[in-house]
């Protein structure tokens, strides 16, 4: 497996200066983000994104997928069909800036019951199953004709709650270019990692790494990977079975008054995890 790390684990607004970063704590490539301002946005070019491509070569890192936070602000499944019609746009913008990138999966969250923040909007769990169904399966063909994997990701969307659920789903939509964008640490708070790895199987695309206190129930829960309650060797041992062998990402974010010290931290554990 290779060890990625996600841009947003740097503070530095230089693109080229998070790659001599990434380089340096021994990481193999970068998953970016598409955001609407920024280095990687929403009208970026293809010979904008062949620009950031050489410069990862320069570094001699790969970039294999792009995330996006803006699915929390624009929903695949929001009551607004305005708000739905742009998630579909940034759906297809995150296929072509990959396809661009030279990546093959975006990370997708695929819709949700409500959001983090309090007093946010809050839809029907069923008609949140039935729009964000509907969007992928017509979203899946624009994916598969760039070769792009749509990865979906579990996370506190309050949807797709359990691993059966998460494998019918992808089932359902019957696409080879949509998959499951697994994050280990995201499920602590009420299941375990390896018991999805084995039940979603070839599902999964891609990998994100983190760790999580499940006593603390929370955000404030997320810790510094080894120390939460991700059980790691049980982790790797469900991804052996599966015959998982592409990218485990670290997706940490950075903090207090030394915030690169996050990357050193982060590519040590990565490196214990994978047996290097």
């Amino acid at each position: 497996m290779k060890k990625g790390i996600s841009i947003w684990a740097f503070t530095e607004p230089s693109l080229e200066k998070c790659f001599a970063m990434a380089k340096k704590y021994g990481y193999d490539g970068v998953e970016l983000a598409l955001a609407e301002t920024g280095d990687v946005n929403l009208n970026s070019t293809k010979e904008d994104m062949e620009e950031i491509k050489s410069l990862a070569q320069k570094y001699d890192l790969e970039l294999f997928s792009v995330a996006t936070g803006l699915y929390w602000s624009y929903s695949l499944t929001a009551n607004d069909e305005a708000v739905r019609q742009k998630a579909e746009d940034i759906v297809r913008k995150q296929v072509d800036v990959a396809s661009w990138l030279g990546c093959d999966t975006i990370l997708v969250i695929p819709g949700m019951v409500s959001g983090l923040s309090p007093g946010g909007e809050v839809v029907p769990y069923d008609v949140v199953y039935d729009r964000a169904l509907a969007a992928i399966k017509r979203l899946a063909p624009y994916a598969e004709e760039r070769k792009v994997v749509i990865g979906l990701e579990n996370v506190w969307n309050k949807f797709l709650l359990s691993p059966t659920e998460m494998r019918d789903f992808i089932d359902e939509v019957n696409n080879p270019y949509v998959g499951a964008y697994f994050d280990v640490g995201n499920v602590i708070i009420n299941g375990y990692p390896e018991q999805w790895i084995s039940i979603l199987g070839s599902r999964i695309a891609k990998v994100h790494f983190k760790d999580y206190r499940r006593n603390v129930g929370t955000l404030d829960g997320f810790v510094d990977i080894l120390s939460g309650d991700v059980d790691y060797p049980a982790v790797m041992e469900a991804l052996s079975d599966i015959g998982y062998d592409d990218w485990a990402t670290a997706e940490v974010f950075p903090q207090g008054k030394y915030p690169e010290s996050v990357l050193a931290v982060t590519s040590k554990a990565v490196d214990i995890i994978l047996g290097r």
